[in-house]
């Protein structure tokens, strides 16, 4: 299978931002939208219950779940919207810096919110993605 994501990047807007500013898909690429990844554990319970880089983790693991039931991976994502339920900017940082780590050199374009809360109880982050495949 191969890559269907291209990263844009322009020289005219500021490289201070961790993230390429857009990406493309070409003609015939399967999008695949994915539910809000949550830090769940597989009984359902919230995983790292106060700790923001525990629950980005988990939340990016279970990313990857749902990315290879659909046949596509991290490298496969085209952009990530990442929501913190918290209004200070460290505990948004601290969940960004797993996120991104987690992608490593694929650095989609992502939008990164602080939120008022999430939908599971003590759940602190969640992780939004599109994936975009070239099927063989």
């Amino acid at each position: 299978m191969g890559r269907a994501i291209t990263l844009i990047r322009s020289d005219s807007l500021s490289d201070v931002a961790e993230y390429a500013y857009a990406a493309a898909a070409p003609a015939g690429a399967r999008l695949i939208f994915l539910a809000g990844a949550c830090p769940l554990n597989e009984d359902g319970s919230t995983a790292a219950i106060g700790d923001y880089a525990g629950q980005a983790a988990k939340a990016v693991e279970n990313l990857q779940v749902a990315l290879a039931a659909a046949g596509a991976s991290l490298q496969d994502v085209i952009s990530t919207r990442v929501l913190v339920a918290s209004s200070r900017r460290e505990d948004l940082v601290t969940s960004w810096e797993v996120v991104r780590d987690s992608f490593g050199d694929h650095d989609v374009p992502s939008t990164l919110m602080g939120v008022t809360v999430l939908g599971y109880t003590d759940q602190l982050v969640e992780i939004e993605a599109i994936a975009a495949v070239l099927d063989a």
